[in-house]
């Protein structure tokens, strides 16, 4: 497996080993000595599956506290993805980095604890899987919005359709530093 690091320490792209053939093809998406090896040493305890069309943006979202880290993948469509570095005390604070990750690129984008996670939708369909080191747990569901002029995200679409929770978010600058994740 081959991985590259981003502009934000800890956020890394990995490229599973793929094995194509005439048939299609075969990739391990999880092997935990592989993961490890690569320095993602955490448990994970829920996998979950997400089903979006074109133009949906979801995100940017986080828990504090029981705080998810997550390795995301798309097994089918085209997503671009990113994670934005929430953690109080950060020299990274506020500061994004964004990958194209599809089912042709067998990529992932593992997101540790502390950063705030979203994707929109590039290709007519996606299904978008990730692994979380912690449950959902809806009293410490946090967000920052979207189009956060102070983060900067450079979305390659402009046409957009957020949910209405997503829509509703604040700025980092306006969340209590108590509602974000600190860092160490």
């Amino acid at each position: 497996m081959n991985v590259i690091e981003t502009n934000l320490p800890g956020v890394l792209i990995v490229e599973p080993k793929v094995f194509g053939d005439a048939r299609g093809f075969f990739q391990e998406t999880w092997r935990q000595e592989n993961y490890e090896a690569i320095g993602i040493r955490e448990s994970f305890v829920q996998d979950n599956l997400s089903f979006s069309t074109r133009g949906v943006l979801r995100g940017l979202h986080y828990q504090q506290p029981n705080t998810q880290g997550k390795l995301v993948s798309v097994v089918q469509g085209e997503v671009f993805d990113v994670a934005v570095d929430i953690r109080v005390g950060s020299k990274t604070f506020g500061k994004w980095t964004g990958v194209v990750l599809s089912g042709e690129n067998h990529r992932q984008l593992w997101v540790p604890s502390g950063f705030a996670h979203g994707f929109c939708v590039l290709s007519e369909t996606t299904y978008f899987t990730y692994k979380c080191t912690d449950v959902y747990t809806p009293q410490a569901e946090g967000g920052v919005i979207w189009n956060d002029t102070d983060i900067g995200i450079k979305w390659p679409l402009t046409d957009i359709v957020l949910s209405e929770k997503d829509q509703l978010y604040s700025r980092l600058k306006d969340i209590p530093v108590e509602r974000l994740p600190v860092q160490g």
